[in-house]
C-alpha cells in the first residue's frame, strides 16, 4: 500500500531541509566570543510598601485602638564587579533591571516584608556613567566592589504610627515613597600592564599569542584582530603581568577610519605600551612612517597615552631583506628617547629578550609610582 504525506508533514520536511543546507553553508553562531565594551541599561529600585489604616477588634479588648502596619522597604539595585567576567554583552541583551517593590503593611501591627534587591554583574574595568548628564559616577578596579545604582524607596507608616494621646484613632496613613530610576552608560576599559599598539598586521595577535596562553585568531590580512585580547604572560616566581591586544590602528583612526579609536580606551590604564612595527620586506610600507602615524594618532586620542612610556619593537625580523629598514626605525626610536628592540614571533627570536626588558620596565614603573606617593604623603 502506498503511504501519502499530508500537507502539514510537507512543509515540516521542506522546513527541515532549509535548516539543514543552512547549518550546512554557514557555520553557527559563537555568542560566547562577542566582544561588547558599551551599552545603557536602565535600573529601577522597588518601591516602598503602603502603610494602612487598620483597628484592633479583638474579643476581650474593648478599646484596641490603631493597629495599622508599616510597608516594606522597596529592593535596592546594585552594580558589582566580576572577576569572571570580560565582557558587557550579557547586558546588551538583558538592559532593564527592576528590584522588587515592598509589601504593604497590613492591621495587627504586621509590617510588609522588604523588597528584594537585584545586582548587576560587570567585568573589571566597567565605568559607569549618568546617560544624561555623562558624569562618571563609579569605577570598578578590583573585583567585588559594589555600587548602589538604585535605592529602594523607604516603605510608609500605618496608622498606629500617628497614634498620640489626643489623637487615639488616627484614620490616615502614609503610602511608599517611590524608588530611584535612571539610565546609565557602562563603559568597559580593560584592565592591563602592557598595551600592544600598531598597524595592521604588524605582528601584535601573534606575539601575545607566544608570550601567553592567549589564542587570538592569526591570519595574514589586515584587520584579523576585531576585538581586544588579554594574555597573562608568566615571569616565574609567582610573577606575572596582562598584556591587551587590541584591533589595528591606521591612519585617521582619530577621525573614525579603520575601526576608529574605540578601542584605545582598552589601553588608557596601561603602565606601558609595546608599539609593534613591521619591518619587513614584504610589507611594502615604510616602517618610521608607520611609528610616526600611530604615534600621532595616539596624541589625538590623548595627550597622556602618547607620553605614556612606550617600547619600540621591530618585528618579522625573520624576513626582513633590507637592513636599512631596520637601522632607519632604531634611529627613529633613538631620537625619541624610547627603548628599541627587534624580533620575530614565528622565529622565536628575541621573544625572552623582550619580555624580560618589559618586566624591567614595569619594575621601574612601580618603583616611580611609590617613590611619588611617599612623596605626596610626605
Amino acid at each position: 500500500m502506498r503511504l501519502t504525506k499530508t500537507p502539514l508533514q510537507l512543509v515540516e520536511a521542506a522546513f527541515l531541509f532549509c535548516v539543514a543546507t543552512l547549518l550546512f553553508h554557514f557555520k553557527p553562531l559563537e555568542l560566547g566570543l562577542v566582544f561588547i565594551d558599551r551599552v545603557k541599561i536602565k535600573v529601577k529600585a522597588g518601591d516602598g510598601g503602603n502603610g494602612v489604616t487598620a483597628f484592633r477588634r479583638e474579643k476581650f479588648v474593648p478599646r484596641g485602638g490603631p493597629s495599622g502596619g508599616d510597608g516594606g522597604v522597596g529592593g535596592d539595585v546594585w552594580i558589582e564587579s566580576d572577576g569572571g567576567l570580560n565582557t558587557l554583552l550579557h547586558l546588551r541583551y538583558n538592559p532593564e533591571h527592576k528590584a522588587e517593590r515592598g509589601r504593604h503593611g497590613e492591621g495587627s501591627n504586621r509590617h510588609g516584608r522588604d523588597g528584594e534587591s537585584v545586582v548587576v554583574r560587570v567585568p573589571v574595568g566597567t565605568q559607569v556613567f549618568d546617560a544624561e548628564s555623562n558624569e562618571l559616577l563609579f569605577d570598578f578596579t578590583e573585583p567585588g566592589q559594589r555600587y548602589l545604582a538604585a535605592k529602594g524607596g523607604k516603605g510608609g507608616w500605618g496608622n498606629s504610627h500617628f497614634a498620640t494621646p489626643t489623637r487615639q484613632a488616627p484614620k490616615y496613613h502614609y503610602t511608599g515613597r517611590p524608588g530611584e530610576e535612571r539610565e546609565l552608560q557602562l563603559e568597559l576599559k580593560l584592565i592591563a600592564d602592557v598595551g600592544l599598539v600598531g598597524f595592521p598586521n604588524a605582528g601584535k595577535s601573534t606575539l601575545i599569542s607566544v608570550i601567553s596562553a592567549a589564542k587570538p585568531k592569526i591570519a595574514d590580512y589586515p584587520f584579523t584582530t576585531l576585538e581586544p585580547n588579554l594574555g597573562v604572560v608568566d615571569l616565574g616566581d609567582y610573577r606575572t603581568f596582562v598584556v591587551a591586544d587590541i584591533p589595528g590602528l591606521i591612519e585617521g583612526a582619530s577621525e573614525g577610519a579603520g575601526l576608529g579609536d574605540r578601542f584605545l580606551r582598552h589601553v588608557e590604564r596601561t603602565k606601558l605600551n609595546l608599539h609593534l612595527v613591521d619591518v619587513s620586506s614584504l610589507s611594502g610600507r615604510d616602517p618610521v612612517e608607520d611609528y610616526r602615524i600611530i604615534n600621532h594618532e595616539l596624541a589625538n586620542y590623548s595627550p597622556e597615552m602618547a607620553a605614556r612610556p612606550q617600547i619600540v619593537v621591530a618585528t618579522k625580523i625573520d624576513a626582513l631583506d633590507e637592513p636599512e629598514r631596520l637601522e632607519a626605525l632604531r634611529d627613529a626610536a633613538a631620537s625619541d628617547g624610547r627603548q628599541f628592540i627587534e624580533i620575530s614571533s614565528a622565529a622565536n627570536k628575541n621573544i625572552k629578550e623582550l619580555v624580560a626588558m618589559v618586566a624591567r620596565k614595569l619594575d621601574e614603573i612601580r618603583q616611580e609610582e611609590i617613590e611619588i606617593r611617599l612623596a605626596e604623603h610626605g
